[in-house]
Formats: C-alpha cells, sequence, structure tokens
C-alpha cells in the first residue's frame, strides 16, 4: 500500500533564475506548499537564485512549477531549472531555509 502512495507522489528541485531576491517570493511559494500540502522548504543561493526542493502530488507539484515561471508581482522570472528526483518523504512542513 505505502509503494502506491510513494508512486502518486513526487520530489523535484526547482531552480529560478532573474529578478527573484526581494519580491517576497520565498513567502510566496512558502504560502503556496502550504495550500497545496506541499512539503520541503526554499531558499536563497549565493548566486542570488532561489532554490526550491518539493515533495507532494503531482497535480500540486505542477501547480507549484507553474507559479515559479512567473512568480509574484515585481518578480523578473528569467529561467526555471526543474530536476525530478526520487521521492524520500523527508519533510515535516514547508519552510522557509536561511
Amino acid at each position: 500500500m505505502l509503494k502506491i502512495i510513494y508512486n502518486l507522489m513526487k520530489r523535484v528541485s526547482i531552480t529560478i533564475m532573474g529578478k527573484v531576491i526581494g519580491v517576497f517570493f520565498r513567502a510566496h511559494v512558502r504560502d503556496l506548499a502550504k495550500d497545496l500540502k506541499i512539503k520541503g522548504y526554499v531558499q536563497n543561493t549565493p548566486d542570488d537564485c532561489l532554490l526550491i526542493v518539493a515533495e507532494g502530488e503531482e497535480k500540486a507539484i505542477e501547480r507549484l512549477i507553474d507559479f515559479c515561471k512567473k512568480g509574484p508581482e515585481g518578480a523578473v522570472v528569467e529561467n526555471v531549472k526543474v530536476k525530478k528526483e526520487g521521492f524520500k518523504n523527508e519533510f515535516e512542513d514547508f519552510l522557509i531555509e536561511y
């Protein structure tokens, strides 16, 4: 039974490039992820990008990726890289990491 559930769950890492710092992008991602019951984290990277590691149902993950392609008001998204990973079920919540 758990194997069936895990097959429905997806894990991705998302890197967002552009003007994504200083526009509350991380807070918007956290709020959307919580609404979608996605677990994981979002953080700034040393090269002023955002990194998201997210686990959740496939449709929820797709909605998160769609949001990342445009971002909140004030953001200028230049590129979004999505890497599919194996589901690990390692997160309890969705957090902003510092």
